[in-house]
């Protein structure tokens, strides 16, 4: 009996096989999801790096006088005897020990939800009376004497270089009977009120002798701008101050002697009314934008919170807390939601064709392996092993190109949170890896051989399929209404948002999406319902096409009816694309209209320089011979005109009607007939012609009135213009007249409107001299340019819709792709029948015609229902300019006809193009030319 032979299974390693079989494959989807997941990934770094720095540059704009956050014990408002017990407790709470203690405390409780900068928050004790020095030798601009703060602060020896003499010092135990103490001054407070080193300051005391503060030291801040010294900038620079209700307007200096920390005690001794202070200052560079909602709790928890609580347990019962801090992280959150939407409006589409082309791919591949496929289920394969195996295939490929595309983002975009890239890029991956599978699956439920042609033009679609289709259709619709409903009227200053209120996760975009999400909801009813619609015309004009003689024409139409029947993904795809990229077009060009209108507005010509006094003869000259300089117009304006029946008071600008006029044409702001200005009061027989602002013309008519003028003089005007803007003039109420008309004071011109191709700035104010103030119109643009959270948005929205074009493109591609082997076939076929090239050529082209029409002209009117649709509701005024009131007014979304109509011809032209390049390429082929029967050219 013979020993039975072990059965030996074979394993069969499907992975490397099919990577090995189609390499090229493989290659093209590891690029394809590298650079998905590469974007994808960047996408939430760069949000949160624009963010942040829009953050920061908001709270140095609002200056630490605004944001640091300052504790202080209010002082008692009674006398205290010296030598009491009340006197002995007061002054142990004024040592610096004490200071010191609670300082610790406080910032330790404020650090866990507020960061905090040590180095330049600070603690100590200052007067909040300021006091009257009476020493003669200080300075007296008006003859008043000066008012000085005493400041006791920590720190000054490492926030201060010493100038001259040495830092004070504190000699002894002092107490508020102490009768002299040494202070240090800053250099602009030595220079500015005459004091030196040595002088004696004379504090008036309360029922005893004055303080002697004896300057030992004059300082210079080390970093001036920063809160050590600008929470308070007395500190660093005296300032002048008018008294309340002197008819003279009379000026005396107040500023601020420095004592040391141990000399605080002497305070008591004067009518100061000492308290104690904290100053937290937070740190710029711990702020994170996405934060905001815990950055504001923290703020208002330390200003009446469990954090005041911790600071009255640590310091005192009385503590209270100021700061205005928490409006500019609320400014700053309402900017960034009202910028949040515009951007998530490109993401949200680029993601879309992104996922598209994603799941292209993976049904290009299942398509490419059909037969494949269909022979493996009917020898016997299940779903279960067949997705598994082709899911393993493709993690191989994807995870690693996703895993490379999430480094080389975190490498080149650095952000404060990696965790929301690494789901971003996982999300790819997971896309990646499923879209072949899942498309395997569905295409082989059932396990047949051959299938039924699927041709748009016969196909008939299945009753799940309707059911699907038109249940999302609904979805989309009904969004689409309650955007234009809800979502538009009540958004927050005109964002479309309803209740957004700051900027989180990837998109930098929290609550309502409607507004984002409108271009993809338009193109999926655009995409759904122009699929239904494409086998119409097909169908009609294949009848007629038919009958014409040429066999190209009638075969072209026959070929365009036999593409795929399953067409949505593609044409969502190219839709959603094409509408991304006009809105973007449309966004972008509304912003830089909307910055260079509030830049003219600001200038009211392209240079102008200007004087609250008559500008010298022959500066006019000197501007015109700078380079870039083309015209100047001169403009004489009493700032402070007053009616006769002194009701109004608005400027009144006297002009030359002939160049003023060129110059509004030339701005666009209130252009008119220069002869409607005409000095027909230039003798004072007539009342001077004017041209005046809504409001004037409303209030005065068009019967003549009499104008008192800044030098006194008289003028009788009439109003015969009204223009809601001019150039010389700003704001809602202004007059213009012929200056010819004015008397000779009145008529001096104040201001210089040049108009020229880019002015040198440098060569205007060198030629204006000084005295002047000059403002260039470029200078004026790149301020609005130069704004990290606006130009942050614009480079996301313009990176965006780049992307989205990309992937159009690439979707164009595999649309065609997914049909070459095919049309290489017919041609080759065609050709042994007597076609020749340029028929082939024509064949191609035409066949493709009618999908890349039906996309660029769905495209089209996709773009201009999405604009149309938004535009009530986007304000692009906050991403254009720094503040959202501009003087230009509320920048509106309008429809750019360039980025409507060229990315739709583009892919029209693409498609010709790839159509015509794979006929050449056909037609190069040995076998074609061994096929064919004959070569008629």
């Amino acid at each position: 009996m013979s020993a039975r032979t072990p059965r030996r299974r074979v394993a069969v390693p499907w992975v490397r096989t099919r990577l090995r079989s189609a390499p090229g494959a493989a290659a093209a989807l590891a690029l394809l999801v590298a650079v998905t997941a590469f974007l994808a990934a960047a996408l939430p770094l760069a949000v949160d790096r624009y963010g942040d720095a829009g953050l920061r540059r908001a709270l140095e704009t609002a200056g630490p006088d605004r944001t640091t956050v300052e504790l202080f014990d209010p002082p008692d408002d009674f006398a205290v005897e010296p030598g009491g017990p009340e006197a002995d407790r007061r002054e142990a709470e004024l040592r610096p020990d004490a200071l010191r203690d609670s300082h610790a405390t406080i910032l330790a409780a404020a650090g866990r939800s507020l960061p905090l900068d040590p180095g330049q928050s600070s603690r100590g004790v200052r007067t909040t009376e300021e006091l009257v020095v009476p020493d003669p030798w200080l300075s007296r601009p008006d003859g008043l004497p000066p008012r000085f703060s005493l400041v006791a602060q920590n720190g000054l020896a490492g926030h201060a270089r010493l100038r001259a003499g040495r830092l004070p010092r504190a000699q002894g135990a002092v107490t508020a009977a102490t009768g002299t103490v040494e202070a240090a001054v800053s250099t602009g407070t030595a220079r500015k009120l005459g004091i030196e080193v040595g002088s004696v300051v004379h504090v008036p005391g309360a029922e005893r002798a004055p303080l002697a503060v004896r300057v030992t030291g004059v300082v210079d801040p080390r970093a001036p701008r920063e809160a050590y010294w600008s929470t308070d900038p007395l500190l660093r620079e005296p300032h002048l101050t008018t008294v309340l209700g002197d008819p003279e307007r009379r000026q005396y200096w107040v500023g601020a002697l420095l004592l040391a920390p141990g000399a605080a005690p002497a305070m008591l001794g004067t009518p100061g009314m000492p308290e104690r202070y904290w100053r937290l200052a937070p740190s710029v560079s711990g702020l994170h934008a996405h934060d905001l909602p815990r950055l504001t709790s923290a703020v208002a928890s330390l200003v009446s919170g469990p954090l005041l609580r911790q600071a009255r347990t640590a310091a005192s019962p009385a503590v209270e807390a100021e700061t205005s801090l928490d409006d500019v992280l609320a400014d700053h959150a309402r900017l960034r939601s009202a910028i949040g939407p515009l951007v998530a409006v490109a993401v949200f589409g680029t993601g879309t064709v992104a996922a598209a082309v994603l799941l292209m791919a993976g049904g290009l591949t299942a398509e490419r392996r059909h037969a494949e496929l269909a022979l493996l289920r009917a020898r016997g394969g299940s779903l279960r092993g067949l997705a598994g195996r082709l899911l393993g295939e493709t993690a191989v490929v994807a995870v690693p190109a996703a895993a490379l595309g999430l480094a080389a983002a975190v490498l080149t975009v650095r952000g404060a949170r990696p965790a929301h890239s690494v789901a971003a890029a996982g999300a790819v991956a997971l896309l990646a890896c499923a879209a072949l599978p899942l498309r395997a699956v569905a295409a082989h439920r059932a396990v047949r051989v051959h299938t039924a042609r699927g041709d748009v033009a016969s196909a008939r679609p299945s009753r799940r399929r309707t059911v699907a289709e038109l249940t999302l259709l609904t979805l989309a619709a009904g969004a689409v209404v309650a955007l234009r409903t809800r979502g538009v009227s009540d958004g927050p200053e005109g964002t479309g948002t309803s209740g957004a209120s700051g900027a989180s996760g990837a998109s930098g975009v929290s609550g309502d999406h409607l507004v984002s999400l409108a271009p993809v909801l338009v193109g999926v009813i655009a995409a759904l319902v122009l699929v239904r619609l494409y086998p119409l015309p097909l169908r009609g004009l294949a009848r007629p096409a038919g009958r014409l003689r040429g066999v190209v024409g009638h075969l072209s139409l026959a070929r365009a009816g036999r593409a795929s029947g399953s067409a949505v993904l593609p044409l969502l795809a190219l839709l959603t694309a094409l509408t991304t990229a006009a809105f973007g077009g449309s966004v972008l060009g509304g912003v830089t209209e909307a910055r260079e209108r509030a830049a003219v507005l600001a200038v009211g010509a392209d240079a102008r320089v200007t004087s609250l006094r008559p500008l010298p003869p022959g500066l006019a000259d000197r501007v015109r011979r700078v380079p870039g300089v083309r015209g100047v117009t001169p403009v004489g304006i009493s700032y402070e005109a007053q009616p006769q029946d002194g009701r109004m008071t608005f400027p009144v600008a006297g002009v030359d009607p002939a160049g003023y006029a060129a110059l509004a044409r030339h701005t666009d702001l209130g252009a008119f007939d220069r002869d409607a200005l005409g000095a027909a009061g230039a003798s004072g027989a007539k009342p001077l012609p004017a041209l005046a602002s809504p409001a004037v013309a409303d209030h005065y008519g068009t019967r003549p009135f009499a104008v008192r003028l800044d030098d006194g003089a008289f003028v009788t005007v009439r109003i015969v213009l009204v223009r809601e803007l001019t150039p010389a003039l700003a704001g809602q109420d202004f007059l213009v007249v012929d200056r010819s008309g004015l008397p000779a004071g009145s008529a001096r011109p104040t201001s210089l409107l040049v108009t020229g191709d880019q002015p040198d700035a440098a060569a205007l104010r060198e030629a204006a001299g000084s005295g002047t103030q000059v403002r260039v119109r470029s200078e004026e643009l790149a301020r609005h340019v130069d704004l990290p959270l606006q130009s942050g948005a614009e480079r996301v929205y313009t990176a965006a819709v780049a992307a989205s074009a990309g992937y159009a493109v690439l979707a164009l591609l595999l649309t065609l792709l997914r049909a070459a082997p095919e049309r290489a076939a017919l041609l080759a076929r065609l050709r042994t029948m007597g076609l020749t090239r340029a028929q082939g050529r024509r064949l191609l082209v035409l066949e493709s015609l009618p999908q890349a029409l039906l996309a660029a002209v769905g495209g089209i009117l996709t773009a201009w229902a999405a604009v149309r649709l938004l535009s009530p509701g986007v304000d692009l005024t906050t991403i254009a300019l720094s503040a959202s009131s501009s003087p230009a007014g509320r920048a509106v979304l309008r429809t750019d006809p360039v980025s409507l109509l060229v990315p739709a011809l583009a892919s029209v032209a693409l498609t010709v193009g790839i159509a015509v390049a794979q006929a050449w390429w056909t037609g190069r082929r040995g076998s074609v030319r061994e096929l064919r029967a004959g070569d008629a050219r």
